[in-house]
């Protein structure tokens, strides 16, 4: 169903991948968008219990383009280190493949939006909480549910490795 990785000898595992996706601040989800154009935004997020979870607003194009069509896309990038001697990028990635779903239930709404406080903001907690209290009818929260997921890396880095 998901294409197998062109350059096998650079794939990381998946403990090497998991560990881009909880340590990364940033990743780009890309949805599909208008006029079967894709869409493609950074945001926060936090990859928790093997899912990808991120708040937003009630409205705009992401959520659109889920509730046109849940099968998505996520790419995190750990390392891009520019080795201009050697016209490459050493570079760290990984990506993901799922299905997202716009959470009804208080609960799960709840839950992802600690997760992303814990992630963000550990000293902060109580100040979170009272965060998600004032902002809860104001923001939407999303699951990506991960179907397939593989990291790589620059054969330069993966040589590195001990």
């Amino acid at each position: 169903m998901f294409r197998e990785m062109r350059l096998k000898n650079q794939s990381l595992s998946e403990a090497e991948t998991d560990e881009i996706l909880l340590s990364c601040t940033s990743g780009i989800l890309a949805v599909a968008g208008d006029n079967d154009y894709p869409y493609a935004v950074p945001l926060s997020y936090a990859f928790h219990d093997g899912k990808i979870y991120f708040h937003c607003a009630k409205s705009g194009h992401k959520l659109d383009g889920i509730k046109n069509n849940d099968k998505v896309s996520f790419c995190v990038i750990a390392a891009d280190e520019v080795k201009a001697e050697a016209f490459t990028t050493y570079y760290r990635s990984a990506i993901v493949f799922g299905r997202a779903r716009i959470l009804t239930k208080d609960s799960e709404k709840r839950t992802t939006l600690e997760c992303l406080a814990e992630k963000y903001s550990p000293e902060l907690i109580s100040q979170g909480q009272s965060m998600i209290e004032q902002e809860w009818n104001n923001v939407c929260a999303v699951e990506i549910r991960v179907e397939h997921k593989s990291g790589k890396a620059a054969v330069e880095l993966f040589n590195k490795k001990p």
